[in-house]
């Protein structure tokens, strides 16, 4: 089982922002910038490409509602996606608010993440989803 098999499962806490049956969207717990989303499939799969066409598209269209939330909570030119998907052998978009390239660098983290600013930035996105 993955770690966001454990998260998606509750056995482990996320902060939360968005859910249906087969997708699950949360804080990454090292954002590169505040507003940084992973949405993943609840179905364990590695790799992203490894998931079926439908799942696949369904996975994006979800995706573009969590995007549009973070657009609404906070103001961006852009909400960038990528997928990398080495560290964690789970299936994951991530979703990075953006006002230039640059935001989207994966080596600038935010350091120590304040919890209760984690927490008021997921109630902000999921208020808009």
């Amino acid at each position: 089982m993955t770690i966001f098999s454990k998260i998606i499962a509750g056995d482990i806490p996320s902060y939360k922002v968005a859910e249906d049956d087969k997708f699950y969207a949360f804080l990454d717990i090292n954002p590169v910038a505040w507003g940084h989303t992973l949405v993943v499939p609840k179905q364990e799969v590695d790799y992203i490409f490894d998931l079926d066409d439908a799942t696949l598209g369904e996975l994006t269209v979800f995706a573009k509602k969590v995007a549009a939330a973070i657009k609404k909570a906070f103001p961006c030119r852009k909400v960038g996606m990528a997928v990398l998907g080495l560290e964690v052998p789970h299936a994951h978009i991530h979703l990075v608010p953006l006002k230039s390239e640059g935001d989207m660098d994966f080596k600038h983290k935010i350091e120590n993440p304040d919890p209760a600013e984690m927490k008021r930035v997921a109630d902000l996105i999921a208020s808009h989803f």
